[in-house]
């Protein structure tokens, strides 16, 4: 009955036409706020998932490190236990460095990461190479892969250069660098140009690869020695779930961090940024909640005598309360089922065609990316409720207090 009550009070003509407009301008103005929440949001996802997408070619879906210090060194049987974890599709062993890398006259800072043959299995550089190919070693000797940044900045055409680069590292025996005998704090070999990459300036301006067997022979590390094992899962795989099963079977003294976890800085900046914005773009859906106050009030006023004469048949004043709290969700229900498929459309659209261009031509993609997902559809129909509700209160509650004035005839 409240619900038969409520649609024939939305649907009706009101007496005054001004009622008919505020309540429709208030189903307009929740729609345009509905619309604006999921497409802002959807826009976040968008860029959210580039970013996923762009470090997916450089880092794994988990990382394997150790809790303390900068190697560990793990046993060819725990290694075999680690790739048959269910989810595990292959693993690949990596050790990284902070080097000085000098060809000729020039030089940089770069960080040499060596791996192992599987690594092209777990991430997908081999993918983004713009010049060269991928190779790691030839009959000629060691070769290296660089980021498109320190080819630039040691000034190599690697598809021209015939030139090996020159690596220095300090020596793991050290305490400290010895500013008087420099050369004897150093080690350093030499690497041929095979290959460039170019994923993001972060991974271009700081990699160069190596093979493992490379570095651990200038580290004299020892054998199976890595500073992380990178894991790939298949397809379909609950990221956290193997994880679990890792930190499980290797214990403490090691870490299993998952790819956002790598990145916790960046993906946390993101996260807050989306949240900020849901909670600017929710005051929209609250101004539009005002308009509702207006509509339900004068509805209320014009009627009166209905709600007399339900009063006098035996309604309760909490069903003349709930009679006037589920007009209100009506009016914002509407709005926000107008504003979800004007959104759809939008983003939709975006997503096929593109109209809306990022400016500057200096980005990885021409257009805004859109991502639609559902948990935000809930977020924001959840929001409506709870604003429409608390805005429908105080006609409601209004409404249900209103006594009794039947006039004899």
């Amino acid at each position: 009955m409240i619900w038969q009550f409520a649609t024939r009070y939305f649907r009706a003509r009101k007496s005054t036409t001004a009622i008919n407009i505020i309540a429709w301008v208030s189903v307009g103005a929740i729609a345009v706020g509905t619309a604006a929440l999921i497409t802002v949001l959807s826009v976040f996802n968008g860029f959210t998932g580039l970013v996923k997408s762009l470090y997916s070619s450089f880092y794994p879906d988990l990382r394997i490190i150790p809790d303390s210090g900068k190697t560990f060194i793990l046993t060819p049987d725990q290694l075999r236990q680690i790739a048959a974890v269910p989810g595990v599709a292959t693993i690949s062993s990596t050790v990284e460095e902070k080097a000085v890398v000098r060809n000729g006259t020039k030089q940089t800072i770069a960080v040499i990461k060596g791996v192992d043959a599987q690594f092209t299995k777990v991430a997908h550089v081999q993918d983004k190479i713009v010049s060269g190919e991928y190779a790691l070693k030839d009959e000629t000797g060691p070769l290296a892969v660089l980021g498109l940044g320190v080819e630039m900045a040691l000034g190599i055409d690697v598809e021209k250069s015939r030139v090996p680069v020159t690596i220095y590292m300090p020596r793991r025996d050290e305490a400290a660098f010895n500013p008087l005998a420099p050369d004897q704090s150093v080690v350093s070999s030499s690497a041929y140009p095979a290959g460039a990459f170019a994923i993001q300036q972060e991974f271009d301006s700081k990699y160069l690869l190596v093979d493992i067997r490379f570095i651990r022979q200038m580290l004299d590390m020892a054998p199976g020695e890595a500073s992380a094992i990178e894991v790939a899962l298949q397809p379909g795989a609950g990221e956290r779930k193997v994880q679990r099963a890792l930190e499980a079977l290797l214990g403490e003294g090691v870490k299993v961090q998952t790819r956002m976890q790598q990145h916790a800085t960046i993906y946390n900046v993101m996260q807050v940024e989306k949240w900020v914005t849901y909670v600017f773009l929710s005051f929209i859906l609250v101004i539009a909640a005002f308009n509702m106050i207006g509509s339900l009030s004068m509805l209320v006023i014009e009627k009166q005598k209905d709600i007399t004469i339900l009063k006098a048949m035996g309604a309760r004043s909490a069903t003349i309360r709930r009679i006037f709290l589920a007009e209100g969700l009506l009016i914002a229900g509407a709005g926000s089922i107008v504003g979800f498929v004007l959104a759809i459309i939008i983003c939709l659209v975006q997503q096929h065609f593109g109209l809306i261009k990022l400016g500057g031509g200096t980005f990885l993609i021409e257009a805004f990316p859109v991502e639609m997902h559902l948990n935000d559809f809930i977020l924001v129909a959840i929001t409506i409720i709870i604003i429409g509700t608390l805005a429908s209160w105080y006609p409601a509650h209004r409404a249900a207090r209103q006594a009794i004035a039947l006039k004899a005839t």
